[in-house]
């Protein structure tokens, strides 16, 4: 009897880490694909998967792929509320401390799909923590979908769409508070994100690992020059 065969997609070290530690022993036979470049149509031609699970990634998916294939991603947000782009950013500035994490099936128009599962998602820490918190809740999703194979089910309401932020937002400006100040820190501290900046007299300042201490914010700060300097 030939096992399934089941495909992880994901872009972001803490993806590999949680293939490694709770998906590869699963029953069946799993593969990982960590890069632009392994995904290609002929590559799950040739794998053909039960499910392809995205666990994050900053691509478009062939709609070929999605076509021939169960693909289901994991979006940060409780469908059709928070459809689109930088779901975790976009949650965080309007004041909302948790979220679902909702499996989807994907289909040609950004998470659209019908709906598998959908599990509590606490917003708390920074975004590389939560990204982490995520991406062990999808590995419990995934061994759920695998063993029981869920039918997935349409969305039902008005979609509410989120933008796509652009490196540019990541600067600060009147944020409204301390409060407000940290989690705009917090929202952009993972590998790979712009980080929360600014820029003063020449310099860039960008801030990481905030906390609210004693009535005030304290984050590392990393100072470089912006535009020409000159030796002293």
């Amino acid at each position: 009897m030939t096992s399934c065969r089941y495909l992880v997609v994901g872009c972001k070290p803490w993806n590999r880490r949680i293939f490694d530690e709770q998906l590869r022993a699963l029953p069946g036979e799993w593969s990982f694909v960590g890069t632009r470049e392994e995904l290609t149509v002929e590559a799950v031609e040739r794998l053909q998967p039960r499910y392809v699970f995205f666990l994050h990634w900053s691509w478009k998916v062939p709609e070929e792929m999605i076509a021939r294939h169960e693909c289901v991603c994991f979006h940060m947000t409780d469908v059709p509320y928070g459809r689109g782009g930088s779901p975790l950013q976009n949650l965080i500035v309007r004041g909302h401390r948790e979220t679902k994490l909702t499996a989807l099936r994907m289909t040609a128009e950004f998470d659209a799909g019908p709906v598998y599962l959908k599990e509590a998602l606490s917003l708390e820490g920074g975004a590389e923590e939560i990204f982490l918190r995520a991406s062990r809740v999808s590995a419990a999703m995934i061994r759920r979908i695998v063993t029981e194979a869920p039918e997935p089910v349409a969305q039902v309401g008005e979609p509410t769409v989120f933008k796509r932020r652009k490196p540019e937002e990541s600067a600060i400006s009147a944020v409204g508070g301390l409060d407000a100040l940290h989690d705009f820190i917090r929202m952009l501290d993972a590998d790979g994100y712009p980080r929360a900046f600014l820029e003063h007299a020449g310099f860039r300042y960008e801030f990481s690992r905030a906390a609210l201490r004693d009535g005030r914010v304290v984050a590392d700060v990393v100072i470089t020059p912006v535009g020409p300097t000159t030796g002293v």
